[in-house]
């Protein structure tokens, strides 16, 4: 475990090159999301207690059920337990076995066959860092442009979807590059330039005309960066 630090540590093993690291922003945010879903539970205790205590015909069995059913669901069984006290339940912590479960939070290995001539341990660690931008656009795909599900039986219908999709998330790396130093995100963005709406004007027996608001401070910053004018 002491191979994983900060920075970055290299290997070798049978000509594999290893370039171990622990991401400590990475490990607390692991131990933050654990104790949230500890936090969690320990909400569902009380509940379950509470509608325990009112319903004297309550079956204590059902409620440890549910409430090892949720710790099995966000993966705290190794060091989770519900214990039974006649009608009152109780959490149990393993401390141990929590911090044999903490030790590699943040830590990862990346595996190269590459040699040190042909890139240093570095570049290849950026490179991976690089493959964040890849997956994030796979989810934008998935979610955001909702690729899936495609309901389109030809080949070229397919084709089409899939090319809309794609001009799409080239938007989206439009937006997300012209708004990176706006303290925002491509969708928050997207949500707030819906809010600018023409406004029609309707003078009684007389013609109507469309008014466009001029927005609001965020808008105006929004579609500056864009290089966009009303």
């Amino acid at each position: 475990m002491g191979l994983f630090d900060k920075e970055l540590c290299e290997i070798y093993d049978e000509g594999v090159r290893y370039i171990l690291r622990r991401n400590p922003y990475r490990a607390d945010e692991m131990a933050n999301s654990r104790m949230w879903k500890y936090q969690e539970i320990e909400k569902l205790v009380e509940k379950k207690n509470s509608y325990l205590k009112e319903h004297l015909r309550a079956k204590v069995e059902v409620a440890v059920r549910d409430i090892n059913k949720e710790i099995e669901h966000l993966n705290l069984e190794k060091w989770v337990k519900v214990s039974v006290i006649e009608r009152s339940l109780k959490l149990e912590r393993d401390e141990l076995a929590l911090e044999e479960e903490s030790m590699l939070d943040g830590c990862y290995v990346i595996k190269t066959s590459l040699s040190r001539e042909m890139a240093d341990k570095d570049v290849i660690h950026s490179r991976h860092k690089d493959l964040a931008l890849v997956e994030t656009a796979f989810r934008n795909y998935k979610s955001t442009l909702e690729v899936r599900p495609v309901f389109v039986r030809t080949k070229e219908s397919t084709c089409g979807h899939v090319l809309v999709v794609m001009l799409a998330y080239m938007i989206i790396r439009k937006l997300s590059n012209a708004w990176s130093n706006i303290d925002t995100t491509v969708e928050e963005g997207i949500a707030e330039l819906t809010t600018l709406c023409t406004v029609q004007m309707k003078i009684k027996g007389r013609a109507s005309y469309f008014k466009i608001p001029s927005g609001g401070a965020k808008i105006n910053e929004l579609l500056k960066a864009l290089s966009v004018k009303i």
